[in-house]
């Protein structure tokens, strides 16, 4: 596996090199985000410490976030359920707290990494109870009824139902389904969000999380 570690303390991160290396990975580490976000697409996989120097580890992981699927793993010494709710709305597939056994962090690592592979597996349909979605066709059927989406609304659909119960913040919506568009102002998603209800029936499915995003309720 190929690991992207952003960490601030040095030490540390010379030390899960060494260790991940050692255990058969190719582990990086780096200290700005920026830096990362030019080679995200070269891992599987990032270790996020939530106290980098140069952004607010929230932040970073939405920017991460904004551009990329790849699985994260926020790494924080507040040990604060606060400061991990906040990371896991920003899209972090897990959070650790500081400090953490080497075992145990491969052991997460190996948890995330099987949830993305079993979505990897069904990737020709998302399934929850009523409703279907058909990703090779662009088709999605509720209560055995075809339901017309626009091309947009069902990228925007895709995008939510891909991570059931997660949060998808505005930011990621606007990068994944109209590009590099992004306008905190405008109200495109809005929009759209509010169509696809009225086409599944109502609010149930997708949820507003007031000042982050939407999240896709699976058990609606």
């Amino acid at each position: 596996m190929d690991i992207l570690l952003l960490e601030s303390d040095k030490k540390l991160a010379a030390c899960l090199v060494r260790g991940l290396r050692r255990s058969g990975h190719r582990a990086v580490s780096l200290s700005a985000v920026e830096d990362a976000l030019r080679v995200l697409t070269e891992f599987d996989l990032v270790l996020l410490d939530l106290d980098l120097p140069d952004m607010d580890g929230v932040e970073a992981c939405r920017r991460i976030r904004a551009v990329s699927d790849i699985p994260v793993i926020g790494t924080s010494r507040h040990d604060s359920e606060f400061t991990r709710t906040l990371v896991l709305r920003a899209g972090a597939d897990d959070c650790l707290d500081k400090p953490y056994g080497f075992r145990e962090l491969t052991a997460r690592m190996g948890a995330v990494m099987r949830r993305v592979r079993l979505q990897c597996h069904n990737t020709g349909e998302l399934s929850f109870g009523p409703l279907r979605i058909e990703l090779d066709t662009r088709e999605v059927v509720l209560g055995g009824r075809s339901v017309r989406l626009t091309d947009k609304e069902f990228d925007l659909l895709q995008t939510l139902a891909s991570r059931p119960g997660a949060v998808v913040s505005r930011q990621e919506l606007m990068t994944k389904v109209w590009g590099d568009r992004w306008n905190s102002t405008g109200r495109t998603i809005d929009t759209h969000v509010s169509s696809l209800r009225g086409k599944l029936g109502g609010g149930r499915w997708i949820t507003t999380v007031h000042g982050v995003g939407f999240r896709f309720a699976a058990d609606a």
